[in-house]
């Protein structure tokens, strides 16, 4: 090919019944076509498609899978800042214990990673699917691997959707480990099945929100997942844990507060900490969601929703 793509990389590139392939001229208003060893782009917006399949080639070469979703992703960020894309997909977050590389898949992804290395302090607020929590345990391996901390402490409020801590059964740690289960999810794809050792170890901690109290966290990496559902006292508890050395990540969606009318501390803490040096807000939104295409879907629809309720255009009715 002239373009220098061999089969095998088009035959990723276009996805299975070309859905790939249809995506891109969907969305730049183009034709692909293939003469020859010569790929034919032609229509509103050639050179952005060019652009696009280039970057989705070299997603490929990195051993990422494309998928509708993704040629939407990298169209968008294309289209709103083609020198942060570059930047995006050249430095990988963090690398896995498969050997696989991670790197931010939207700018907001990019952003929040540049936040994070340059605050000592980084909220990320954004509806679920964006990859907050996975980019933050990213972000904490990589760090304990270049030695910049000692350790990695993970923690969550145990706020239940329903169902009380008290009816399930086993000890305390047994009943808030599915509370945590996504922080484990995430470990061990960065650190494969040794991570049990690392928590062994003390290397890595992943304790509920109420352990943390009287503690000061020093020399780590500190994540608070799930922090729409942390009260006011309990995030400023958590705040004043910081110990020299540390970073911390605190990450949320404020529309899913299972906190029964009481107030969040993650919306509170925004309205407090604005402006503060060393510490970054990063808001995602349904762009952002690296989940299925459905899941964006609904992202929109519940904030479509909330709008209407929160305009007073809402009257009970479907629509």
């Amino acid at each position: 090919m002239k373009q220098g793509y061999n089969e095998d990389e088009l035959r990723s590139l276009f996805g299975a019944y070309d859905k790939n392939l249809k995506a891109v001229e969907s969305l730049c208003g183009v034709a692909v076509r293939i003469e020859g060893d010569e790929l034919i782009i032609s229509g509103r917006d050639e050179e952005l498609a060019r652009l696009l399949i280039d970057k989705l080639i070299g997603s490929v070469r990195r051993g990422e899978s494309v998928s509708p979703s993704a040629v939407k992703r990298y169209y968008a960020a294309l289209a709103e800042n083609p020198a942060a894309f570059d930047e995006m997909s050249v430095t990988p977050v963090c690398t896995t214990a498969t050997g696989k590389k991670i790197f931010a898949k939207t700018l907001n992804q990019k952003r929040f990673v540049d936040a994070v290395n340059r605050n000592l302090l980084t909220f990320a607020i954004g509806p679920a699917g964006t990859g907050k929590t996975y980019l933050a345990v990213a972000m904490a391996a990589a760090a304990v691997r270049r030695g910049e901390v000692n350790r990695i402490i993970l923690t969550r409020p145990a706020i239940e959707a329903g169902e009380k801590l008290g009816f399930l059964p086993g000890d305390l740690q047994m009943k808030v480990d599915p509370y945590l289960r996504p922080l484990y999810d995430a470990l061990a794809e960065m650190f494969g099945a040794d991570y049990t050792k690392l928590i062994e170890r003390g290397t890595v901690e992943i304790a509920p929100l109420a352990y943390m109290r009287g503690r000061t966290l020093g020399n780590a990496f500190i994540i608070l997942d799930e922090a729409q559902n942390t009260t006011p006292e309990q995030m400023k508890m958590f705040l004043t844990r910081f110990g020299e050395g540390s970073r911390a990540v605190v990450t949320g969606d404020i529309s899913q507060i299972d906190l029964k009318g009481a107030p969040s501390g993650l919306t509170e803490a925004q309205n407090v900490l604005e402006g503060v040096d060393g510490i970054a807000f990063l808001h995602m939104s349904e762009k952002d969601v690296v989940r299925h295409d459905l899941v964006q879907k609904i992202v929109a629809a519940y904030d479509k929703y909330s709008q209407r309720r929160s305009n007073g255009k809402y009257d009970g009715k479907t629509e």
